[in-house]
């Protein structure tokens, strides 16, 4: 189940929420009681199959091949 992180504004703490994907914009209460709450954008590390160590591909689409002149 993904996990969501928000802000109260009320107290300034910062929260996290278990919540499918399908409640992702609902409004969550910060754990003081507060309402009015904003939830934030988090960064995520995707990695390939290869794991940790292996070299992205190199090549091939316009960026990489270089045709960006």
């Amino acid at each position: 189940m993904p996990r969501y992180e928000f802000r109260c504004r009320t107290c300034g703490s910062t929260f996290e929420v278990n919540r499918p994907m399908s409640a992702a914009s609902e409004p969550a209460a910060c754990p003081a009681g507060h309402d009015d709450t904003v939830k934030l954008l988090s960064t995520i590390a995707v990695t390939g199959r290869g794991g940790a160590g292996t070299p992205a591909p190199s090549g091939g689409g316009c960026c990489g091949g270089g045709c960006c002149g």
